[in-house]
């Protein structure tokens, strides 16, 4: 972990600042990352925050996540895959694995890990389709020569039943995507969940906690590493809710995408 992490007010200040002061797109170019309040996310998917915010009660009904290494039972989650044309729409592709290379995950790589599918609710949601196809056209605008996004979400529930639930068990690390973008559906009853951004290509990171409902942190994964800390009961069992997407060029992550090529 880099040793010169600071509390940046100028993150915050940024995030609140109006639309015409450096704009999500100017601040993801310079920094790779950027924060946006909950209307700055309206503004630049088109998705109606009043209608997201009615999507929160599905957070309620997450199975537990099967696959924790460190066995813990913390952690409740489920898993849908989409596809986006820069010229057509959001598809939803069927229902497979999500897998990530030991390179980006130490602790859960190398293995497919097999989630309950997104609630129909929400893959059949014109609201949630908008946020994630508009996340996408934002997208595109950094990287004009793409012309499709591999897309997975992923609804997680991080509680506080056994005393400690840790967002990121894997601890900092990169997704071996395009972009990443964590969105901030609700907290109740926590301390902790400190988000830490740093630089990979450098000494230097910031830390700050979302707050707001349907926030986001948006990243560039290529440029920096992310975590968030471990949260705790503040006063009763509590939890963390976020929605998690990802957007790759090139097909989703798979043992066969990164297959050792066969000797000669």
């Amino acid at each position: 972990m880099p040793a010169d992490i600071k509390d940046l007010e100028r993150l915050t200040l940024a995030a609140a600042a109006p639309a015409a002061a450096r704009p999500p797109a100017a601040r993801l170019q310079e920094e790779g990352f950027c924060v946006l309040p909950a209307q700055r996310v309206a503004e630049v998917t088109g998705a109606d925050p009043k209608r997201l915010a009615a999507l929160s009660e599905l957070w309620d009904d997450l199975p537990p996540d099967n696959h924790l290494r460190d066995g813990g039972h913390y952690r409740f989650r489920r898993h849908g895959s989409f596809v986006q044309d820069r010229d057509g729409g959001l598809q939803q592709v069927p229902h497979r694995a999500h897998w990530q290379p030991t390179t980006y995950n130490a602790l859960h790589g190398g293995m497919e890990r097999w989630f309950e599918p997104l609630a129909p609710q929400m893959a059949r949601s014109p609201d949630f389709a908008a946020l994630v196809s508009g996340l996408g056209r934002f997208f595109f605008g950094q990287r004009p020569a793409e012309r499709r996004w591999f897309i997975e979400a992923h609804s997680f529930r991080i509680d506080t039943a056994e005393g400690v639930g840790r967002p990121t068990p894997e601890g900092a690390h990169r997704d071996g995507v395009d972009f990443v973008v964590v969105i901030l559906v609700n907290r109740h009853a926590i301390r902790g969940g400190e988000t830490r951004v740093f630089q990979i290509a450098g000494a230097h990171g910031v830390r700050f906690t979302l707050r707001e409902p349907w926030s986001a942190l948006l990243l560039e994964d290529e440029r920096v590493i992310h975590e968030s800390t471990p949260i705790q009961p503040d006063g009763e069992a509590g939890w963390r809710d976020t929605l998690v997407l990802t957007y790759r060029a090139g097909g989703f992550l798979s043992p066969q995408s990164h297959a050792a090529p066969a000797a000669s």
